[in-house]
């Protein structure tokens, strides 16, 4: 073990996570750069390519709940498919409009936005675009688990 090499993968680790709650900070990315740091400074001795894999595999997964646990949400809700894509825009153009909280707006008002052009009532689209934000909370839930599961066992293999 290397003691200057935990403190920077913790640091990390803290900012990966404090970054997956809030928005801004990409927080699976940095979680993964704490540990690909680490393995830098021990020269890849205690951590192997079998571990970097299995831990960018999780990341590519992370990635992923971002975008499945709001168009979730925004289904279960009642969301039309117009709604589901509507999501999908916001989640790719909330953040470059709005900033960190366009990660959660966006989504929120794609929903919304389409259902109302749909025809929807307000009292639907709002219901819908809650039920977006529903999915969104569950997804950074999810994702805070799966990056303390990560760190664990970041720890357990270089014990």
């Amino acid at each position: 073990m290397n003691f200057a090499g935990i403190v920077i993968a913790l640091i990390f680790f803290i900012a990966g996570l404090i970054g997956t709650v809030l928005p801004l900070l990409p927080g699976p990315i940095l979680v993964f750069l704490g540990m690909l740091i680490y393995g830098f400074i021990t020269g890849f001795t205690i951590l192997d390519s079998n571990f970097f894999l299995l831990q960018f595999v999780v990341l590519l997964i992370l990635f992923l709940i971002d975008y499945v646990s709001s168009v979730l949400g925004t289904k279960i809700s009642g969301g039309s498919r117009g709604a589901m894509i509507g999501t999908m825009i916001g989640i790719v153009m909330g953040p470059i409009l709005l900033g960190p909280l366009g990660v959660v707006i966006g989504p929120f008002a794609g929903a919304v936005f389409i259902e109302i052009i749909n025809g929807s009532e307000l009292q639907k689209a709002l219901r819908i675009g809650f039920g977006t934000f529903i999915g969104i909370l569950g997804g950074t839930i999810l994702k805070i688990f799966i990056e303390l599961v990560m760190i664990i066992y970041f720890f357990v293999s270089i014990i």
